[in-house]
């Protein structure tokens, strides 16, 4: 006979988020690397946001939602003169930062933009640091700040791993939301419990669908949905700080829970799993170690499974500019991740639409020798129907090796390989690239680039002088740990 009723006694906190708020609350981060990349990361991050000014679609966005708010102590937008609740000014930094499609990736079985949480970082460390001084004590500095987003990019990072959300129909900014929450609340003075009440409410809040980023919907939420995780995540932990109880089992509830609701499907073949094995896989404790391997992007604002196809589409360049005409096919040899995600024939409905596209992206070089954010606009979309032609020439192949070679943990690859035929029977060679220029095995030849990228974004935005004072406290490690946050951010407002 079946039971009439519930057993009522309350668990403790699910081991998965007391991880979480355990390794927030007591790791200390040692690692010199991390320190510098996230350095790096920040500069990066905040340059991808200036750039996103430039265009009207972005900037419609922004802003308070009641014109005229006076906000005491208000967080600022970098690039504007918005001074906004923290968690308004979350959700529009998190927007620029993820507009463009510009800022670091990580990539394994899910993957995400770890530099998106930056949103609810700045926003709430600005606000606090200005609290701070009004009531006569220590601002808040810098290394706050990079001590967060290192902390930020492991939670996302280690929990996407070997759980993939996308799978299952889920967005990865989940994962923004998760990590967000727990850096913030600790910003915010978050004690041990609060910490946990409000990783849970992140669990058990409303979760993204994927919809928006694929055939046939894709559109431009993708480029404001990482900056409504963050800002949410700021008010969930503004809810936590005020007291509110929490859910323990918000995981692990039997029906209720999230692996119950939400992730009770296999990665492999969409069965659904027996209860007891819907469970996050967490191969390794938090540490350093995303901060440390971050991809960057630093060639192309494309998304990052096209950026090594980018990449040799410059490259042979030369052979086929003059030959467009001649080319009968063009094979674009790829890893799975990039074929699900970003293989798309057929109409190509708006910029968001296009800068996931992989054939546009490899289509755009091979003709112009570039790929800038510009080329995904209508307007020149429009004006070069030869990108269509090509694309209709292209046949999108998988290499097991670049595949396997994606997820090993030694490499990580993000191999594509293009070959160019012509109707007269010759070929280009086959250009492959397995790393893109923004990986770790080639930071020394990324970082003096990515620093190039920062200077030019500030310059889409600030007179030489702002931009050179902003580069010169950036580039120097010890100076900028030691700056106040608000006067760190003050140095970007027009």
């Amino acid at each position: 006979m079946a039971a009439t009723f519930e057993l009522n006694e309350r668990p403790d906190y699910d081991d998965v988020l007391q991880r979480i708020a355990d390794y927030v609350l007591t790791y200390k981060v040692k690692n010199k690397e991390a320190w510098n990349t996230a350095r790096n990361c920040l500069m990066d991050t905040l340059g991808c946001g200036l750039l996103a000014l430039r265009f009207p679609e972005c900037t419609k966005h922004l802003g308070p939602l009641v014109e005229g708010t006076v906000v005491p102590h208000g967080a600022r937008v970098p690039g504007t003169q918005f001074r906004l609740d923290p968690v308004k000014a979350a959700w529009d930094i998190g927007c620029i930062v993820r507009w463009l499609d510009y800022n670091d990736t990580w990539l394994a079985a899910e993957w995400g933009h770890p530099s998106d949480n930056l949103g609810g970082i700045l926003a709430v460390a600005d606000h606090l640091s200005q609290k701070r001084v009004a009531e006569g004590k220590e601002p808040i500095t810098m290394r706050t700040v990079l001590e967060a987003m290192i902390m930020a990019h492991e939670i996302q990072g280690v929990l996407a791993l070997e759980n993939s959300f996308n799978r299952v129909g889920l967005d990865h900014v989940l994962l923004v939301k998760v990590a967000s929450t727990a850096v913030t609340a600790k910003l915010m003075g978050a004690t041990r419990d609060q910490l946990l009440s409000a990783l849970s409410h992140a669990w058990v809040d409303g979760q993204a669908l994927r919809t928006y980023r694929h055939a046939p919907n894709a559109g431009s939420r993708k480029s404001w949905a990482a900056g409504d995780a963050t800002s949410r995540a700021v008010r969930l932990a503004d809810i936590a700080m005020r007291g509110e109880m929490g859910i323990p089992s918000a995981l692990t509830a039997p029906q209720w829970g999230f692996y119950d609701v939400l992730f009770s499907k296999t990665n492999k073949d969409q069965a659904i799993k027996p209860e007891g094995e819907r469970q996050f896989s967490l191969p390794q404790a938090f540490g350093s170690y995303v901060m440390e391997n971050i991809l960057f992007k630093i060639s192309f604002p494309a998304e990052f499974h096209a950026q090594t196809a980018a990449e040799a589409a410059v490259t042979l360049h030369p052979q086929v500019k003059d030959r467009l005409d001649e080319i009968d096919r063009i094979v674009i040899t790829t890893h799975e991740s990039a074929i699900r995600i970003i293989s798309k024939v057929g109409k190509l409905a708006n910029a968001a639409d296009r800068d996931h596209c992989l054939q546009y992206m490899t289509a755009v070089p091979l003709i112009f020798g570039q790929l800038n954010a510009e080329h995904y606009e209508d307007e020149f979309h429009e004006a070069n129907p030869e990108i269509d032609m090509l694309r209709e020439k292209m046949e999108v192949i998988e290499d097991a090796r670049y595949t396997k070679e994606y997820l090993e943990a030694d490499k990580r690859s993000i191999a594509n390989a293009i070959q160019v035929f012509f109707k007269d029977g010759s070929s280009t060679e086959q250009v492959v690239v397995e790393y893109p220029i923004g990986h770790h095995r080639r930071r020394k030849e990324g970082i003096p680039l990515l620093e190039d990228k920062f200077r030019s974004n500030l310059a889409t935005r600030f007179p030489a002088q702002q931009c050179q004072q902003i580069f010169n406290v950036c580039k120097e490690q010890k100076g900028l740990e030691q700056t106040a946050v608000h006067e760190f951010v003050e140095l970007f407002i027009i």
